[in-house]
Formats: C-alpha cells, structure tokens, sequence
C-alpha cells in the first residue's frame, strides 16, 4: 500500500538532461496522473504568482523584462553561478511547489501519481513518495540533449549540469533507476517494467477499472 490509503505515488528525479519528462510522458499514457514540479516552479515566477514579489523583493527589480515578467534567463545566469544565491530562490519557491504538489495529490481520483522534479529530493517532495524513480543517462548523452533539443550553448549546457547535486546522490536514494542512453523502445520497456513490478496490482487493476468505465 502506498503512504495514502487509496494513492500510489511515485517520485521522478535526475539531473537535467537525463529524460525525466519521456518517463513521466509514458507514466502517464500508462494512466498516472503526471505532475511536472518543474513547470509549477517556473508559474510561481510569473506575475501575480505568490513567488513574484517574494523574488523581486529578494533578488531586485533588474530582473523584470519589458512585459513585466521575470526575466528567467537572467536570474538563472546569477543563481546557477551562485549556490548561496540559488539556495535564497529556492527557499522562496520550493515551499510553494511542494504545497501545491500536496493539493494536487489530495484532490485527484486518479490512484497512481508520478511527480517530476529535479529537486525532488532537496524540496522535500520526496517525502511524499511511495517509490523513488531516477533517469540516469552518460554526462556526453546529456549535453549532446542540452545543445541540439535546448539550443544552449556547451558552456551554459555544463554551467546548469555543475550547478546541480551530483547525479551520484540521487542515483543512491534510487529504489528504481532508469538508464535512459538508447533508443525510446528501450526507455519504454524499462518504465513499463518497473511500472509492473513496482506499483501494486491493486493501484493498477482501479486505474484499468476507471479507464475502462
């Protein structure tokens, strides 16, 4: 059973680069709720969002571009060089994500939940899982992704790869990892494998109930 009565939840973490998304994209047509914690941080930065201010009031008003919104590219180019600095933004924004995380998990029907996050971990979010997942892939795989699918530069590719935990870390609190380095079949068989064997069959037979109603 899972920390929830009627919820199974599975955590999803690895360092940018490693395809936690295409795994969290199969979670879901395997009909998981898929939560993207990375996508909710990025609207707690947009304007009249409760990280807004609080960022603004932390870190300046030189981060506002033409429109008015947080100029992301900016801040992160301070943050990412910075850990005392990306420690102060993601003390503001990790306890808002990690809140609305819970709310979305609370409120959904849907038995089995899959939350992305590259600061799983660090947030606190992991606590909210029942089985820890890490996509894991070789650091030349991850900056060939980085370069030709994000358009950034190798520097700023190796700048974002560096400022973050080492992929070690997470590989360790790992209960499922997911060596994403072939070809999208592989990743496919791996996550249909572990998704099998890990979540229970009594979360997946009320999934298969509710899809087939």
């Amino acid at each position: 059973m899972g920390k929830r009565k009627n919820k199974f939840v599975i955590g999803l973490t690895g360092n940018i680069g490693t395809g936690k998304s295409e795994v969290r994209k199969i979670l879901q047509c395997l009909g998981a709720l898929g939560i993207d914690a990375d996508l909710i941080s990025r609207q707690f930065m947009e304007p009249d969002s409760p990280g807004y201010r609080k960022v603004l009031e932390k870190f300046g008003r030189e981060f506002i571009d033409e429109e008015a919104r947080l100029d992301r590219s900016a801040l992160a180019k301070v943050v990412f060089n910075q850990p005392d600095k990306l420690a102060e933004l993601e003390a503001i924004i990790h306890p808002l994500v990690k809140e609305e995380v819970t709310r979305l998990i609370d409120e959904t029907d849907i038995p089995v939940v899959v939350i992305e996050a590259i600061k799983l971990i660090e947030s606190g979010i992991s606590d909210q899982c029942d089985s820890l997942w890490v996509t894991n892939s070789p650091l030349e795989v991850r900056l060939a992704r980085l370069t030709l699918f994000r358009e950034m530069s190798e520097d700023d590719a190796r700048m974002r790869i560096q400022a973050q935990p080492p992929q070690e870390e997470k590989l360790k609190a790992a209960d499922i990892i997911i060596q994403n380095n072939a070809t999208l079949e592989d990743l496919l068989l791996q996550v249909k494998h572990a998704w099998s064997t890990v979540v229970p069959d009594s979360f997946r037979i009320a999934i298969q109930d509710k899809t087939s109603v």
